[in-house]
């Protein structure tokens, strides 16, 4: 090779190094959203003429419409016309869990099957608007493959915390008791005595548990358990919380009874879930230690319309939806804090807003007030502030729109015309294309 040829070899591909920027250099795409009205979830105002500027997955600037215009490269969409609001948040799923409650359709169903569910409730749930969910248990840790699938775009479905099998005691709720003896069936999550508990708690979040759910009363949808008897000590409670604080996970604890919720309390369990025989003892340690409560209201409206029950699980049902609400309604009224939670897969899954109607127009709260209960209360318990709850820069681009003011009617909740969960758009109904 000459000197000549040489030199062009080492200086050819500098000078088309510096001519061609690679495209990692180049700016990135950003999507304008224009709101004709958007709701700021912490103080209820709602601006008008706002533009919501993603880039990526997350909200990059929020300013009027007027001053900020299209760019070239810019996506634009027209929800001028619309209400705008961050996506919402359910604590209480079961995603991988269908409305069906036949004995022999759960103990026939495969933690394979369940996943398959879990991807189709998934879809629904997202397009109902909540753009992230707490699962909290599953058979087989059948979430946490759905939730990895969600992330890595295997299927559609909303942010995921999921908290794998549920712990419970032999012979509880969150056992398998539909069984005769000389199957010897036990469910993934049963432990019972302080050493079990702690190593159930690691092998859940060995196997990939962001929660730890713990049965800590009977429950409703089980045989031969009461829902007010306390299933799990103190001292177990206690190890439990002590090794999933330790190891950076929150705790939900299934409680319908008035001890069980007490103990609950007192061993530092984050949020207490359905409360229906909660007691005033209850409400004040709850109100003390800052729990969160979830109170899964609507479905006992959703029961009492379309229920079709076992035998063995009807009259619970009856005798728990006859007192549950009373007692939520003081809780609430008491000041304890509150983070939506449907328990869908006990009702359809994409009604979850429902439950902001029973809040509303049952409990007495203020329809921003249930609102936060679904944005940043449920963030906070999550402990996922930075990431959801609220439209601001740095967070997640969830976003959802409505027609109408749901801060005059919390039901328009009930039918999302658009959906963006990390700045991809899943619904548009707004009936104006993107440009």
């Amino acid at each position: 090779m000459t000197t000549i040829a040489r030199r062009l070899s080492i200086l050819l591909p500098a000078v088309l190094f510096a001519t061609f920027p690679l495209a990692s250099q180049q700016q990135p795409t950003r999507t304008l959203i224009r709101a004709g009205h958007l709701i700021d979830v912490h103080t209820g105002n709602e601006s008008a003429d706002q533009t919501i500027v993603v880039t990526g997955d997350s909200i990059t600037a929020i300013a009027s419409t007027a001053s900020t215009p299209k760019q070239s490269g810019d996506k634009e969409i027209d929800l001028r016309g619309m209400t705008v609001l961050p996506g919402l948040i359910d604590v209480h799923t079961h995603l991988t869990m269908d409305t069906n409650f036949d004995p022999y359709h759960e103990l026939s169903t495969s933690v394979a099957k369940s996943a398959l569910i879990g991807a189709r409730n998934a879809k629904v749930t997202l397009e109902a608007g909540f753009t992230t969910v707490r699962n909290v248990g599953a058979d087989g840790y059948a979430d946490v493959d759905l939730r990895d699938a969600i992330n890595e775009g295997l299927v559609e479905g909303p942010h995921m915390q999921v908290s794998g099998p549920a712990l419970g005691i032999t012979g509880g709720h969150c056992d398998d008791d539909l069984l005769p003896f000389e199957f010897h069936q036990t469910a993934d999550g049963v432990a019972d005595g302080v050493e079990a508990v702690q190593h159930k708690v690691r092998e859940t979040i060995k196997y990939g548990a962001d929660v730890i759910k713990v049965c800590a009363t009977g429950g409703v949808l089980s045989k031969g358990d009461d829902p007010q008897a306390s299933q799990y000590t103190l001292e177990e409670l206690k190890a439990i919380v002590a090794d999933a604080h330790r190891l950076g996970r929150k705790v939900a604890a299934h409680a319908h009874g008035a001890q069980g919720i007490l103990w609950a309390t007192e061993a530092g369990i984050d949020s207490i879930e359905h409360g229906s025989y909660m007691n005033d003892e209850d409400i004040a340690a709850m109100k003390q230690h800052g729990n969160y409560f979830v109170p899964t209201a609507y479905l006992i409206d959703w029961m009492q319309q379309y229920g079709n029950l076992p035998p063995f699980y009807k009259q619970k049902m009856i005798d728990v939806s006859a007192v549950e609400k009373a007692n939520a309604k003081k809780a609430i009224a008491a000041g304890v804090k509150v983070a939506l939670g449907t328990d869908a897969a006990v009702y359809p899954h994409g009604l979850n807003a429902h439950e902001l109607d029973v809040y509303v127009n049952q409990f007495g709260m203020t329809p921003l007030a249930a609102l936060q209960t679904a944005t940043l209360n449920a963030a906070d318990l999550m402990s996922w502030t930075n990431h959801v709850g609220a439209i601001e820069p740095g967070k997640w681009a969830d976003i959802i729109a409505v027609n109408g003011d749901p801060l005059k009617d919390v039901r328009l909740l009930q039918n999302v015309q658009f959906v963006m969960k990390s700045g991809i758009v899943y619904k548009n109904q707004s009936g104006v294309a993107a440009q």
